[in-house]
């Protein structure tokens, strides 16, 4: 082997070892951090809270009859009324929507002596319906309208954006603000001279969770309009940052 033979490979493994490593998995290919430049990898999540500009509740009604086919018939004529006292108050058709239907026989359990099975009473129909509307002020006279239409399963109301998107808009740039001021931290601290973003990603954002059940209500004719304070709705954006330390 020549001497000019020798020479070239030893300046082939010299750039291989000045090379970064190189990884490869899944049929793609990635550069890995080598010492000089380290990752770092962190999230930011910010909170916006906002007065809601969106309102649904859920209604429903129970009936029961000797017979399936005549608790199903109750029930219908009884969620029609449900369903015209919403539409009075404004609700469009198109913001009502069915959310569950039950059909189950009902026994009686009790008194029974050793032996004996339980006592059919029937069949018992349940069927709940949810309501969307803009008309966060009129929250508490449609609950009561549902009530008053034989509503007796009341639930919600539920609060929330039309579009929440649009209202992390300023937190995304507050998110990545934010980022910065932590990523040159990190790096002086880790004694470095800065850091350049690398990548960033949405974690998705999360919005309000859906209060308890509504108790049912007994109305007189005349009573007071049922209060419902909307107070404010609380969504979170999570962003995922990935920085190079560079010396």
């Amino acid at each position: 082997m020549t001497k000019q033979m020798l020479a070239a490979m030893a300046s082939g493994l010299a750039l291989i070892a000045a090379a970064p490593a190189v990884a490869q998995q899944g049929g793609s290919t990635g550069t890995v951090a080598t010492m000089q430049h380290p990752i770092l990898s962190f999230s930011v999540s910010e909170e916006v809270r906002s007065r809601p500009d969106q309102a649904t509740v859920g209604a429903g009604v129970t009936t029961t009859a000797p017979t399936a086919v005549e608790a199903m018939r109750a029930n219908a004529a009884a969620m029609d009324r449900l369903i015209a006292a919403a539409k009075a108050r404004g609700i469009k058709a198109e913001d009502i929507q069915t959310s569950g239907i039950n059909l189950s026989p009902q026994y009686d359990y009790s008194n029974r002596t050793d032996g004996q099975p339980p006592r059919f009473l029937g069949y018992q129909v349940s069927n709940t319906v949810r309501a969307t509307t803009g008309k966060i002020d009129d929250i508490g006279p449609l609950l009561d309208a549902l009530v008053a239409a034989g509503g007796t399963n009341i639930e919600g109301p539920w609060f929330a954006m039309k579009d929440p998107d649009a209202q992390l808009v300023g937190a995304r740039g507050a998110a990545i603000k934010a980022a910065e001021a932590k990523a040159t931290d990190y790096a002086r601290l880790a004694g470095y001279r800065g850091a350049e973003l690398v990548s960033i990603g949405e974690g998705g954002f999360s919005g309000p969770q859906p209060p308890m059940p509504y108790a049912r209500m007994e109305m007189a004719a005349d009573a007071k309009a049922t209060p419902v304070e909307p107070g404010r709705v609380s969504n979170t954006l999570t962003l995922n940052f990935q920085y190079r330390l560079v010396r």
